[in-house]
């Protein structure tokens, strides 16, 4: 889902601003009268039909196999003793009927569901340890973002291999992307899915470069110092500058070559912190410490503001470009605003399982209309902590839970996937599932789902890897 941020701090942190993905197009780019027309003839009318299409998608869904990315007998080249140990899942990527899972540790396994085995590992040295994963559509291929003993796990090395070549077992196919840059801490390397560009910073020079992800050639760099941070909507970037006395430099640069398309000071309370500045076309959005959401439209300096007891600052953001609205998260709630400063929905039952707001515990759909999350399930507080959490499908415009994958009782064996009023006794063993459905609902901490094959993968503190299918 995303533009995804990878920094060189000791571990790696999910980003306030997750971007979520646009829905792919045979001819590349939809110009504004498309856009219009979209909006116009599809929300209100097909959405009985879209509720009840998305509830057939998930009828019947099971828990029908389970991968391990444990490697007790030690067939994986690694030698770094945290590598060997099980630990949990931090992120899951699918493509192309390959399931990839990353563990905090580091480790990174391939899983084939056309064999439903283990097809690799990715770590393709014995003292590498992969932070992070991104699918690149746009030549059938995966980026992994490493660290290495080498050097005291202190700079990020990124790789690109085709998905033909981990097929076949053959992860060190591939070959190394921006070996001239240093990305040393505080540096990081962010690939914008939406507008198809990598977007690299190096500290040792303070220098920011721009490369195509398509073929990974460099478009433009940006060398300055006072810039603090660098924002990234379609077609556009936002360049935040160190912040002055009673304001804050901003400047919008084009994303496909860099050009100057406006600059401008936003007027800031002297004495208050910065809690967010974000950008999304046109739209502007300020929060200061205690004070209202400020809305600017940078094309005609209009300004709206957002009382600070309606909208207090969010743990992260999820912008919608489909249906220019966004997410936002707090507290284990989720919120959906639009560009006017208004509350459009808030969702009934889905009360999300992790309060920090781990977003790789959250899907948004292509079409953008629907979450799934894991969520808290029906269990008292006083419910033990093993207690398993749901997954939980929900329809992003009205709110309305459409569907929930959870157990039936806490703390039996046997499990059920409950959709709506309808309840459905799932398996609770299979030739390769060792875990029940309460136990594979137990601490999830990853979280995909497969659009074309329409299966949610998740992952647990174990180092399990589950499918869910029907």
């Amino acid at each position: 889902m995303e533009g995804r941020r990878i920094s060189v701090s000791p571990r790696p942190c999910n980003g306030r601003r997750i971007l979520a993905k646009k829905r792919p197009r045979v001819e590349g780019f939809v110009n504004s009268v498309r856009k219009l027309q979209r909006r116009e003839i599809c929300s209100k009318r097909d959405r009985a039909f879209s509720m009840s299409n998305a509830q057939e998608r998930f009828r019947n869904i099971q828990l029908q196999e389970e991968f391990d990315t444990h490697d007790p007998k030690g067939d994986c080249i690694l030698n770094l003793p945290f590598l060997k140990r099980r630990s949990k899942i931090i992120e899951i990527v699918a493509a192309r009927d390959i399931v990839f899972a990353l563990a905090q540790s580091g480790v990174c396994a391939a899983f084939s569901r056309e064999t439903n085995r283990r097809i690799c590992f990715l770590n393709v040295s014995s003292d590498e340890v992969i932070r992070s994963l991104f699918y690149n559509k746009n030549n059938d291929s995966l980026i992994t973002v490493s660290v290495y003993a080498v050097d005291n796990f202190s700079s990020l090395k990124c790789r690109t291999t085709r998905i033909e070549y981990i097929r076949r077992g053959k992860p060190d196919a591939g070959f190394a992307l921006f070996e001239s840059e240093s990305l040393k801490w505080p540096g990081f390397v962010e690939f914008d899915d939406v507008n198809g560009k990598v977007l690299t910073y190096s500290a040792q020079d303070s220098v920011y470069k721009v490369f195509d992800l398509k073929n990974y050639t460099l478009l433009y760099s940006i060398s300055d110092k006072h810039v603090q941070e660098i924002k990234i909507s379609p077609g556009i970037m936002l360049l935040i500058f160190s912040r002055a006395s009673g304001h804050v430099p901003l400047k919008i640069l084009s994303i496909e070559d860099g050009t100057v398309l406006k600059s401008f000071n936003h007027v800031l309370h002297r004495s208050k912190k910065v809690d967010f500045i974000e950008q999304f076309n046109e739209k502007l959005l300020v929060k200061q410490e205690n004070e209202n959401l400020q809305i600017l439209d940078v094309r005609n300096s209009e300004l709206t503001e957002v009382s600070r007891t309606d909208f207090m600052t969010p743990s992260a953001f999820i912008f919608l470009y489909e249906n220019q609205l966004f997410l936002t998260f707090r507290d284990r709630t989720v919120a959906v605003w639009n560009f006017r400063g208004e509350l459009v929905t808030s969702f009934e039952d889905h009360l999300l399982w992790h309060p920090d707001c781990n977003t790789n515990n959250i899907y948004i759909t292509s079409d953008q209309d629907l979450i799934i999350s894991y969520c808290k399930a029906d269990c008292d507080d006083s419910s033990p902590e093993g207690c398993a959490g749901s997954i939980n499908i929900s329809n992003i415009l009205t709110g309305k839970c459409l569907a929930k994958i959870q157990a039936s009782n806490c703390n039996t064996e046997e499990g059920k996937v409950v959709l709506g009023p309808k309840r459905l006794r799932t398996r609770t063993r299979a030739s390769n599932i060792r875990s029940t459905v309460a136990e594979a609902l137990e601490d999830i901490t990853a979280l995909f789902y497969d659009e074309e094959r329409n299966e949610i993968y998740t992952g647990n503190r174990h180092g399990l890897i589950h499918v869910w299918s029907n």
